[in-house]
């Protein structure tokens, strides 16, 4: 089993979103980084667990992670990117030749906001790749470690 930390913004998605969906599933649209594409294409596998991180909130204190889920399928075509009124449109993609994938998501739980200033003060995640300077990935790989100390800081 792997473990992901997907980050959402909130205004877009947000872990009550998934946890009100049908079926507490959502397809994980709008990845438009080739990196991230290929963690979902390349190395995600149903059941990995998910770290449901809220991003880009207006206030600081509301940004870090928000739940668990688990990845509920294997990748495929974003549908998104041939939608030309999408702000995930791409013009040269085509559904002989998909350039973005995703998969899905279930919700699992929401837990304690569990910000980001918490876990940069936590010494056992400072090699987190969430932490590391520059580091703009929506989606990064967790390692078990990691995924067993947030488990332990979230109760």
């Amino acid at each position: 089993m792997n473990y992901w930390l997907m980050k959402s913004e909130p205004s877009e998605c947000s872990i009550d979103d998934l946890a009100q969906a049908p079926g507490q599933q959502l397809p994980w649209v709008g990845v438009r980084n080739y990196q991230a594409r290929n963690f979902m294409r390349d190395q995600m596998q149903l059941g990995d667990g998910v770290l449901f991180y809220h991003s880009s909130c207006p206030k600081p204190e509301q940004i870090g992670i928000a739940g668990l889920a688990r990845v509920a399928s294997s990748a495929y075509p974003d549908a998104t990117q041939f939608d030309p009124a999408s702000p995930y449109f791409d013009a040269k993609a085509t559904a002989e030749s998909p350039r973005w994938l995703h998969v899905d998501v279930r919700f699992e739980r929401k837990t304690r906001l569990l910000s980001l200033a918490e876990l940069r003060a936590e010494p056992r995640l400072a090699s987190m790749r969430l932490l590391q300077p520059g580091s703009r990935l929506s989606i990064t790989p967790v390692t078990p470690d990691e995924w067993s100390v947030i488990l332990s800081l979230l109760g």
